[in-house]
C-alpha cells in the first residue's frame, strides 16, 4: 500500500470516528465493520461490538444484523444464541434481507430456535421479496417437505408480517 493510500485510509477512519462519536449510526456501523475486519485500523472484535451495539440501540437494521452475527459466533462477546436471535429478529422485522434469510436458515436447521419449516419459508419468502438472491433452491427444497396446510399457513404469515411491518 502506498503512503498516499495509507494516509487516505487513516483520514477515512478518523472521519468515521468523528461522525460515530456524534451519533451517526451509519458511521458507527462502518466503524464496527472496520474494527471487525482490521481495515485501516487494528482488528478489535470488542470495539466492533461496541460500535455495532451503539447503532443497534438506535434501531439501525444493518448494525443489528452485524451484532447478531457477533453474538452468534462469539466474536468480541460471549456467544449467546438468545441475543443473536433477538438482534436478528429486530433487523429482519425492519425488512433487512440478510437478516430475514439468516432467520430462514436458522428455522430450517433448528439452530438456536425450534425447527419450523413454516417460519423458515416465511422468512425466506420475505428475504427474497426484499432482494436476497439464491433462495430459490432453499424454498424448493423446503416446499417439498411441507403439507398444503403448512404452505397456506406460510402465505398467511407473510401477509400478516407485511401488514404489521
Amino acid at each position: 500500500m502506498s503512503q498516499n493510500e495509507q494516509q487516505s485510509q487513516q483520514d477515512y477512519v478518523k472521519k468515521c470516528k468523528e461522525a460515530a462519536a456524534k451519533g451517526n449510526v451509519i458511521a458507527q456501523n462502518t466503524l464496527g465493520y472496520l474494527y471487525l475486519n482490521g481495515q485501516g485500523i487494528k482488528q478489535d472484535y470488542k470495539a466492533a461490538v461496541q460500535w455495532f451495539q451503539s447503532a443497534s440501540n438506535e434501531g439501525y437494521a444493518a448494525a443489528q444484523y452485524n451484532l447478531a452475527i457477533m453474538y452468534k459466533l462469539g466474536q468480541g462477546v460471549e456467544q449467546s444464541h438468545s441475543d443473536s436471535i433477538r438482534w436478528m429478529q429486530a433487523s429482519a422485522n425492519q425488512g433487512y434481507a440478510d437478516a430475514q434469510s439468516n432467520l430462514g436458515n436458522m428455522y430450517y436447521q433448528g439452530l438456536a430456535v425450534m425447527q419450523d419449516y413454516t417460519l423458515a419459508l416465511m422468512w425466506w419468502t420475505l428475504a427474497e421479496q426484499a432482494g436476497a438472491m439464491d433462495i430459490d433452491h432453499n424454498k424448493s427444497d423446503i416446499k417439498s417437505k411441507m403439507t398444503a396446510s403448512q404452505l397456506q399457513q406460510t402465505q398467511q404469515l407473510v401477509r400478516q408480517w407485511k401488514t404489521k411491518h
